[in-house]
Order: structure tokens, then sequence, then C-alpha cells
């Protein structure tokens, strides 16, 4: 598979950093949005991502279309996205590997999914259905899990990977979410990325997690730690340029400082290890 236009370096597009965006030309090659923030009418926030559309490419990134859904997706919900994907004709559209909604609750939470034949044959056909009427290949994003399930019948690498031959959707590759997972369920990060798909990853997440009591927690609050920085270094190894982007969500330092940030992505070489 050849991999279309790459869009090498970007941020996580957030509200205390929309004035820079808009008054001066931020060194990046795209910016990442959170989907359901601009997925209403009109208003001030989908304004502004109109007039940030007309400088920077722009990926959307959803965090509840729960893809793991057992009752299936929320028709309303991809109506709104189609209308917010034809509007910004963003470079991508991704979501994550998990499940947040249930008889019509929405839990806010990426919860995770048992990797059996079932749970596969039910993520493909939302998956699926999400692709047709988005008319998009969707990205799919690894979740961080502080649980797993006894009756898996797959690594979550394998399910990615079944996931992408029978969709042909694409990948969101969060290292962090690698490093924070592996370190709770004792696997070798070093295997997941030889396990996944790599002509189907189209874009990196990097990102810093946090020390909880007995478990890495994904808190998205502070730097990309060593860890991650080393993992991204492998990952390079068998994906080649990849569009990689820092994102924060919280304590949100000034824009210069993620910069810098992204500048160690930049200078990031393979490690070789992964090879």
């Amino acid at each position: 598979m050849t991999k279309p236009e790459i869009f090498r370096y970007g941020l996580g597009l957030r509200k205390p950093h929309y004035q820079d965006f808009l008054e001066r030309r931020v060194p990046v090659d795209f910016v990442e949005v959170i989907s359901e923030n601009f997925m209403i009418d009109g208003g001030r926030p989908l304004d502004i991502l109109r007039r940030v559309r007309d400088r920077y490419p722009v990926a959307l990134h959803g965090v509840s279309m729960s893809v793991g859904s057992a009752d299936g997706l929320d028709r309303r919900y991809l109506a709104r996205l189609r209308q917010l994907v034809d509007e910004i004709d963003p470079i991508f559209v991704s979501d994550h590997l998990c499940w947040t909604r249930i008889d019509g609750f929405q839990s806010h939470d990426l919860l995770p999914l048992p990797y059996t034949q079932e749970a596969l044959d039910c993520v493909c056909a939302n998956v699926a259905q999400a692709q047709d009427m988005l008319g998009r290949t969707m990205l799919i994003e690894n979740p961080s899990s502080y649980i797993a399930f006894a009756d898996s019948e797959m690594t979550e690498w394998q399910f990615l990977d079944a996931l992408c031959a029978r969709t042909g959707c694409e990948l969101l590759l969060d290292v962090n979410n690698i490093v924070v997972s592996a370190a709770n369920h004792g696997f070798d990060a070093i295997d997941y990325l030889h396990g996944i798909p790599a002509a189907h990853v189209r874009q990196i997440h990097l990102a810093g997690h946090s020390q909880g009591e007995d478990l890495l927690v994904d808190t998205h609050d502070r730097p990309v730690p060593e860890s991650v920085w080393a993992l991204y270094a492998c990952a390079l190894d068998r994906l080649g340029p990849v569009a990689t982007m820092i994102e924060r969500d919280d304590d949100i330092p000034p824009l210069e400082t993620l910069l810098m940030e992204l500048d160690i992505a930049r200078a990031v070489q393979p490690s070789r290890r992964a090879a």
C-alpha cells in the first residue's frame, strides 16, 4: 500500500492558542481538533475553526463515536459529523478503539473492549457503517487501558490488524498509549510495533502520562517523557515518515513550549531497535 501525502508535524488546536493560530503563522504542517467541540450549527468555536482551516490543514479527532457499541452507531451523531467533514474537508477523521455509549447513555469515557471474534465483528460492522456514512476512510486509534478481559482471544495489535484487513480503515498510532498499556498489562511494546499493520498507520500521537498508585494513567497533562520518545524512535523504523503530533489536553502551556516539544519530534531519528 502506498501512503498518500504526508503532513509531517502538527499540534492539537486548543482554546488557549486560538489567537496564535489566527494572528500569526505557526510553524506546523497541520492542526487537530476534537470533532465533538465543533459539531454544531454555528457560533464562535465553529467560526474559529473555519478561519483556522483557511490557514492550516485540519484533522478531526473524535472521542464519542463508540465503534465498540453492541447496539450500533448513533446515526444522528454520524450525520452531524458528516456535516462537519463536508465543510472542513479534513486530512484525517479519527476515533478510538473503544465503546462509550449504551442504551442511549454516553459515558464520556473511552471504555475497553474484549479482544474476541464477537467484538471484532461488532467493531468491523460499525467502522464500515461510519466510513459509508462519512464517505471517508476512518483512522482508528489504539487506546490506553487499565484492565484486560480474561476471555480475550487475541492481542490488541492482532485485533487492529484484522480490523484494517476487513474494513480498509487506517490507524492512528498513539505511542504514549502503547507505553501506558504495555506497563499496565506487562506486554512488550516492541512486540506491539511489530504486530501492527505498518502500511495502515497514517498518523501518530505523542503525549505524556502520570504514575498512579499501581498503574500508568494517560493524562495528557505533561510533556512527552523519555519512554515515549524512545518508542517513537523505534516506531519510525517500521513506519518511515508519518504525520506526528503532540497532544496536550490539560495544564496546557504556552504555545512556544509545545512548539519546542514538536522540534524534539522533528529531531528524533530511527533507533533500529524495531528493525
